[in-house]
């Protein structure tokens, strides 16, 4: 099954994948998907791989999945580094899902991944708006009253060796922590509850990986807040991160906003991964 132009399709939790694609037709590069029934994995190898792989999150607020401009955009930069880069077009939560199947999915993406062992030398992730979120989850703790399923790759680890953090509403939108005076509760009612429980600058583990986070300083969509939030939080429970905040951007700006000075964060993120040791 080819999907998106990737190299090879991993459906996550079964033996199939089942994705609703906005607009069929659509480049990979420009695709939506709109609804996930049977989340899935697309692998995107490089050409010249270093051992090292990366998790894709693209945004969408949940609701739905930037596939193309925060997934296969991402996926092509990042194969084009040497990393192999997998896409995860996951569940939303909703009344058919609830509220804990985006995370769940990311977990056992972490874990499907490591198995393929095309990640020998190191597992990262890169998150975008909502998928910046789930990022930041992977590295904080796990609600105690949720019930993981069963993996079908028990044994390997979920947690990133490194994270690359764009626009994500990290916890302004849970209950008592919103910066927006009465602002109303997301629907569905399983996206608020998601919000108002997983709040990963709150419940960050100890000795975070090293977190590269980009914000927009000028963003109507995803306040600013959260990047101070998220960075405070890495430092507090001991971990390194490189925060940028470019004054004037675009919610959702991706890897293109030519012409604007945040066009050059995926620049600046690569040398960062150098400076670390994630890139040789």
């Amino acid at each position: 099954m080819v999907m998106l132009g990737a190299d090879r399709v991993w459906p996550v939790w079964h033996d199939a994948a089942a994705v609703t694609v906005e607009d069929p037709a659509a480049a990979p590069e420009a695709a939506v998907v709109t609804a996930v029934d049977q989340p899935v994995v697309l692998e995107y190898r490089a050409a010249k791989p270093n051992g090292r792989a990366m998790l894709v999150l693209g945004g969408g607020g949940y609701t739905a999945l930037m596939a193309g401009r925060e997934g296969v955009q991402v996926a092509t930069w990042l194969t084009g580094l040497g990393y192999d880069a997998y896409v995860l077009l996951h569940r939303f939560p909703n009344a058919t899902h609830g509220v804990a199947a985006s995370l769940d999915d990311a977990r056992e993406a972490m874990r499907l991944i490591r198995a393929t062992g095309r990640a020998s030398a190191g597992l990262g992730v890169v998150g975008l708006s909502s998928g910046g979120h789930l990022a930041a989850c992977l590295a904080a703790a796990y609600p105690d009253e949720w019930t993981a399923p069963a993996s079908r790759n028990p044994g390997q680890s979920t947690r990133p060796d490194i994270l690359v953090i764009g626009y994500a509403p990290v916890s302004t939108n849970a209950a008592g922590r919103t910066i927006i005076v009465d602002k109303p509760p997301l629907m569905p009612v399983e996206k608020q509850a998601m919000y108002d429980r997983l709040q990963p600058d709150a419940q960050l583990l100890a000795s975070p990986p090293p977190a590269f986070i980009v914000y927009a300083g000028s963003d109507p969509v995803v306040p600013v807040e959260n990047a101070h939030r998220l960075y405070r939080a890495w430092h507090e429970a001991g971990g390194a991160a490189e925060l940028h905040v470019f004054a004037e951007a675009p919610h959702g700006f991706a890897l293109d906003t030519p012409g604007l000075p945040v066009s050059v964060w995926p620049t600046l993120c690569e040398a960062w991964l150098r400076q670390v040791g994630f890139l040789d």
